[in-house]
């Protein structure tokens, strides 16, 4: 399909989750987990997130010229666009270190601006957007995430977006550039079966909460001062 349209395509092998063993997780804080998220971590989030990563590395040793990269997961639509699309955001907007492409939501947008390809560019105010399906990241974007987030606290798709947290400059569409393919499900991490029993005891969980509403006020700050 890449070929047929004529775009450069980088296969980078995922990691599964399933196949690596609790002891053997690196570079996560299963405590602030927990903490922060109110979920058991899930072998495919575990995955998920160390498949991102290693996205990032593979990244930075590609040469110096390549300014960005689009990372799509495998259940992403490739469209003949999505490069010129990409491209005009970034000649519109060349502080954006992250601009995400696909989200499952995009409520209480914010504009900053318009690129000449028509895609309306900004933040929102309401979040998570969730999704890491497609966005593009800069060379400068790829080195700090991979700092800030190199130990997992957080599902990637949250991780991703938080700017705020991460001092990589963070934006996203208001309208998809992409879409899901029909493998979505296939490719899910899990079903909401399988999240709920994830939950730990609601008690448990307020901490949670109170995570959740004070990255909700950070969110809003950061859309604000765009």
């Amino acid at each position: 399909m890449a070929q047929q349209m004529g775009l450069p395509l980088t296969r980078i092998p995922a990691v599964d989750g399933a196949c690596v063993p609790v002891e053997d997780r690196i570079d996560t804080d299963t405590a602030s987990f927990l903490r922060l998220h109110g979920h058991v971590m899930m072998p495919g989030e575990y995955g998920c997130y160390r498949s991102h990563l290693n996205v990032m590395q593979a990244f930075l040793q590609t040469p110096k010229e390549v300014e960005i990269a689009i990372v799509m997961e495998d259940d992403a639509e490739l469209r003949p666009d999505i490069i010129d699309r990409a491209l005009a955001i970034h000649d519109a907007l060349p502080q954006a270190g992250i601009v995400k492409l696909l989200n499952n939501r995009a409520r209480g947008f914010r504009q900053k601006l318009k690129t000449t390809l028509g895609d309306r560019v900004g933040r929102c105010l309401h979040g998570p957007q969730g999704s890491a399906a497609c966005y593009y990241v800069t060379r400068t974007g790829a080195a700090s995430l991979l700092s800030a987030i190199a130990t997992m606290k957080l599902p990637y798709d949250i991780a991703l977006e938080r700017g705020w947290e991460t001092g990589v400059e963070t934006f996203t569409v208001q309208h998809n550039v992409t879409t899901l393919g029909p493998y979505r499900r296939d490719t899910a991490i899990g079903n909401s079966s399988q999240y709920r029993k994830t939950k730990i005891p609601r008690l448990k969980r307020v901490t949670t909460h109170l995570f959740r509403a004070r990255d909700y006020l950070c969110r809003i700050a950061y859309a604000l001062r765009m």
